[in-house]
């Protein structure tokens, strides 16, 4: 069959990027914001980086439930799913900022990650049933404007609104594209059929959410409470582990699984999965250190910090559009290949970088690796999804989601541990050398400034001790990024190029009215 008409493409497009617009704009903002959450009666006692973590926690425990909007939508319909989670993600946005307390926050960002979790999927399935296989590179190119449009204005956005205003507004400003996108579904989308017949897998959902919300504990609670020397993180862990064992056998074992077995069987989608993994590690980590390196070592404001993580969203979003034409005329393995190198060498610069280092070489680097990003994630897109079979794509999306959102929280969690830790550890190297004994702190400006006989010279040279042990620290987490992205490389030998024209599998018909 032929391309959908322009009138449904148009409206697909405009659901692919308004649909997933308010989710993306409400990440980045929190995160150069965090700092002013302070504001709240309960984090003002003391609570401070705790805090903080019972909001990350209850967020991304929220956002945990990606793939279990996939059976829900199955029984009741995309239509209907879409425009509760949109309404939902609204409602709780406005209730985070006008949160009194750590309790209230804690309970709202929970909720808006719930119904935030299953627009990711929602939105993509979308586009992929509108599109046949030959104009899915440019189609995931305009969804993929959704991704990155809220990504690109939020730090900016975020950081000014809190600036001029104070962080409510953080939250406030979902309000305008969230009734935006609710209108849109409401006019365009046409729901789709619905299977009457078909149970909801309570046993499954479960066990799955068991497994995967003890997991994201364990893992953004971790580092607080001393990993393993807790009780809790060890009750976590065996929560985690329990609730995967029953969900895989259960998997197996029942006549209608939660999730589809078959969907396993395809080596395009299984290698997809395992990059999409390594790319949430790498994408959401990056951008979790790059705010709090330019706030603490480069010493810039919210405001300048959020305008400088925007070459990073420009350059992937200028490269999804040039992917996006190119996956059709191109192998995407290649592309791919392109982008992880560009993605393995701006993290090979960025442990080089020091608080000295100039705006433009910041900004070249981000750009660079926005343009990596941007090279992979189209491409894989359309490769994954190549040869999976038409009734498994929406379960194939949220799959994707939920794979970069567990390997988004492992990455986080393991590079916060590695910083914390490893400025501990450089922090005490050095300091093994400050002594009043190093003839280089007894002349000088070093003598004038980090006289170690007084108190404020002691207190000088321990800010920067550890400044400097903070320096080689997230130069590390670097590194480990580094390690992660190449790897990643060969998962590429295991794709099969896609297949185009008319014996590749049309889409759906009549899902835009």
């Amino acid at each position: 069959m032929g391309s959908p008409p322009p009138a449904h493409q148009r409206g697909g497009e405009g659901l692919g990027v308004g649909g997933r617009f308010p989710l993306g704009a409400s990440r980045p903002p929190t995160r150069l914001g965090a700092p002013h959450l302070a504001t709240l009666p309960t984090a003002s006692r003391g609570e401070g980086i705790c805090s903080r973590g019972w909001r990350l926690t209850a967020w991304t425990s929220g956002r945990s439930s990606a793939y279990r909007g996939e059976g829900v939508r199955r029984v009741r319909g995309s239509k209907n799913l879409f425009l509760t989670c949109l309404a939902g993600f609204t409602i709780a946005s406005m209730l985070c900022g006008s949160a009194e307390s750590l309790a209230q926050m804690v309970v709202f960002r929970f909720l808006q990650g719930t119904f935030g979790a299953a627009l990711v999927p929602l939105s993509q399935a979308t586009m992929l049933d509108l599109y046949p296989i030959e104009q899915r590179g440019s189609a995931m190119a305009i969804w993929g404007m959704g991704v990155m449009v809220g990504p690109i204005l939020g730090p900016t956005l975020g950081g000014y609104l809190t600036d001029v205003y104070n962080w409510r507004w953080v939250f406030f400003i979902n309000l305008p594209f969230g009734l935006l996108a609710i209108a849109g579904l409401w006019l365009f989308l046409k729901e789709t059929r619905r299977d009457a017949e078909l149970r909801f897998d309570w046993i499954g959902f479960a066990v799955l959410s068991l497994g995967i919300g003890a997991l994201q504990l364990m893992l953004d609670r971790g580092e607080q409470n001393d990993w393993f020397g807790s009780t809790e993180t060890i009750v976590e862990a065996v929560l985690a582990g329990l609730g995967v064992y029953l969900f895989v056998v259960h998997l197996f074992t029942a006549k209608k699984p939660f999730i589809t077995p078959r969907i396993f069987r395809d080596l395009n989608f299984v290698a997809g999965l395992l990059v999409m993994f390594a790319i949430g590690m790498v994408l959401l980590s990056s951008a979790a250190l790059l705010a709090p390196w330019l706030q603490n070592l480069g010493g810039y404001g919210v405001a300048e910090a959020g305008l400088l993580m925007v070459p990073r969203g420009v350059g992937t979003m200028i490269a999804m559009m040039v992917a996006g034409r190119l996956s059709n005329r191109v192998d995407p393995r290649l592309l791919m290949l392109i982008g992880l190198l560009m993605i393995a060498g701006s993290m090979w610069q960025m442990t080089g970088w020091t608080p000295d280092i100039s705006i433009w070489s910041l900004t070249v680097t981000s750009v660079i690796q926005g343009f990596g990003l941007g090279f992979v994630f189209i491409p894989l897109q359309v490769i994954a999804f190549a040869t999976l079979a038409v009734e498994l794509r929406t379960e194939g999306t949220a799959l994707f989601s939920l794979m970069r959102n567990v390997g988004s929280a492992i990455g986080i969690s393991i590079t916060s541990f590695l910083l914390a830790q490893n400025t501990q550890i450089m922090h005490a190297e050095i300091a093994a050398h400050v002594t009043p004994f190093n003839r280089m702190l007894q002349t000088g400006g070093a003598y004038l400034f980090w006289n170690s006989a007084t108190h404020r010279g002691l207190t000088a040279l321990n800010n920067e001790v550890t400044r400097q042990a903070q320096i080689i620290a997230y130069a590390d987490d670097f590194k480990f990024m580094l390690m992660i992205t190449l790897p990643t490389i060969l998962l590429l030998l295991l794709m099969r190029r896609p297949r185009t024209g008319p014996q590749a599998p049309a889409p759906e018909q009549a899902v835009i009215d």
